[in-house]
């Protein structure tokens, strides 16, 4: 895990916080999809919202309606899954929904487009939380950071499948340094300095 500290001017906006997927499907025990640690993410993605108010976008995941090329046989192994957008497991959960206020929605893993580029605008820091790490949050991050953006990946606002795919996932995602870089809820709120190197 990074302990660079950010190194954008102080004084510059938070940039814009993107809480990927917070979805039932990746809440719910039963699920196929659930993510551990799933609420200890949602504590985490309640801190940072205050911060970002408006400058805050939510994303879901959903199956699309016609799965084509690779998606087909993805589908064939988790069917459940084929359900409209307005299915109670692609809804995100009580707890966020009323701060989703903007909602991009994808049939992809990673969430990184027009949108969400559009919603950032040029030279900001996209702050990423949400499920899960090894997954759509991973997708996002490398996805935004090969357009030249600043990726921040807030750790303990993030759930992997378990926490092994968690902790994959973060390591791989701090070799990307300085493109993404792995830091905390404090860190981003700047209630703590990160430990020197």
């Amino acid at each position: 895990m990074s302990t660079d500290e950010p190194h954008a001017d102080p004084g510059a906006p938070p940039g814009l916080l993107a809480v990927i997927d917070m979805q039932r499907v990746f809440a719910e025990p039963d699920s196929p999809w659930a993510a551990s640690r799933f609420d200890e993410a949602a504590a985490g993605v309640r801190r940072l919202l205050p911060a970002f108010a408006e400058r805050t976008v939510f994303t879901r995941f959903i199956a699309p309606e016609h799965p084509e090329g690779a998606w087909r046989p993805y589908y064939d192994q988790w069917p459940f899954a084929l359900r409209p957008p307005e299915a109670r497991l692609w809804q995100l959960v009580d707890e966020l929904a009323d701060d989703a206020r903007d909602v991009v929605d994808a049939s992809t893993f990673g969430k990184w487009g027009p949108r969400l580029a559009a919603r950032l605008g040029t030279g900001g820091r996209l702050v990423l939380a949400g499920v899960s790490t090894d997954c759509c949050v991973l997708s996002t991050a490398l996805a935004a950071a090969d357009a030249g953006v600043e990726v921040l990946v807030v750790a303990d606002a993030c759930a992997g499948a378990d926490d092994e795919s968690h902790a994959k996932a973060l390591y791989v995602l701090d070799l990307y340094r300085p493109l993404v870089r792995v830091v905390t809820v404090d860190e981003v709120l700047g209630q703590s300095r990160p430990a020197p190197r």
